[in-house]
């Protein structure tokens, strides 16, 4: 069944088929019509918190309880829910968020889209910690992406971030809606019916060990592993390669759908799955071309993690700032890096 939606609304359709329970959030420019729409959904528990640190810890809270839960927020909130965020990963609760980015620092320009949360997502909370990251390009992208989330997150145990934007959560498009993408069931018992340390602490066999060096390295070795197997299932990419130039351009969300008209032109690498970053996919794609050019809505955040991987020689940034994309500026900043 096809349906005329707009991008938020379709992250309410994709949580509704994963089987979201619960809902807590705070209303924030561009992501408040996700909160709108679920307040009159009468299958789910929903709260209008007081702020987005409630939010986030409510959410966890009930996913203790034993229901799917997710909040949405943009950048502002984004970074309230940090410490709630490593929370999360430390207690191993499964939970969404949704931020649908605007231009910032601080509240910004809350009207306009952006892509300046990439690096928030990875290194926004405390200690090491290790989120999987979707970042959708389509409406038809948000729904299904949206039911992902919360599948590689019941399979980590661990919150997951879906990314969107200003425009793609605004843009309206014709949506397959369909149940193609099977909902993961929940697994682990709630709270009450098992025994487990829950307060964010270091713990061993249901006791604090926070003098533990030794068990942590451990812990947090065998936590790698979790993230990386289940992040082996959604290695996803759109590669568009051209033969006849030794270019590749980089984008992603937003910014990948005027770049699509370059695709005669230059190679196009998209990653869906921002992080952890498709290491192997984008080193076999970057040993074909001789320069590849990240276009992105911030100042180079996500050319910084692909030099770490292949070097900063061959990579080039071309930033899209104050949440105005023109193609015609794009390829006028690429011919100079030509």
């Amino acid at each position: 069944m096809k349906k005329l939606i707009f991008g938020n609304e379709a992250v309410v359709l994709g949580a509704l088929d994963a089987g979201m329970k619960f809902y807590a959030g705070y209303p924030i420019t561009p992501a408040s019509e996700i909160m709108h729409i679920l307040s009159n959904e009468k299958n789910i528990s929903f709260l209008q918190a007081e702020d987005e640190i409630s939010s986030v810890n409510m959410c966890l809270g009930a996913s203790l309880g034993g229901a799917k839960s997710m909040t949405a927020t943009s950048g502002p909130g984004f970074s309230l829910m940090q410490e709630g965020i490593g929370y999360g990963h430390m207690a191993r609760i499964p939970m969404v968020i949704v931020d649908v980015q605007r231009v910032g620092p601080s509240t910004g320009m809350p009207t306009l889209p952006s892509q300046g949360d990439l690096i928030q997502t990875i290194h926004g909370s405390h200690g090491d910690y290790y989120p999987i990251v979707f970042y959708p390009n389509s409406v038809q992208e948000l729904y299904e992406y949206t039911i992902k989330s919360f599948n590689a997150s019941e399979q980590s145990r661990t919150p997951v971030i879906l990314l969107s934007d200003g425009m793609i959560s605004s843009m309206y498009e014709s949506v397959e809606l369909n149940k193609k993408i099977k909902a993961i069931e929940r697994k682990e018992k709630p709270f009450g019916e098992q025994t487990r340390h829950v307060t964010g602490l270091l713990s061993k066999n249901g006791l604090p060990a926070t003098r533990d060096y030794a068990y942590y390295s451990k812990w947090l070795q065998d936590y790698k592993n979790d993230i990386s197997k289940v992040a082996k299932n959604y290695e996803d990419f759109e590669y568009l390669e051209n033969k006849k130039s030794k270019i590749l351009i980089v984008c992603f969300g937003a910014v990948s759908k005027p770049i699509y008209e370059l695709k005669g032109n230059y190679s196009i690498f998209r990653p869906i799955r921002m992080f952890p970053v498709l290491e192997k996919q984008f080193k076999e794609v970057a040993d074909k071309h001789d320069k590849i050019i990240v276009v992105e809505m911030n100042d180079g955040q996500y050319a910084s993690e692909l030099k770490k991987i292949i070097g900063p020689e061959k990579i080039h940034s071309v930033p899209v700032l104050g949440g105005q994309i023109s193609l015609k500026e794009i390829k006028k900043e690429i011919e100079k890096l030509k």
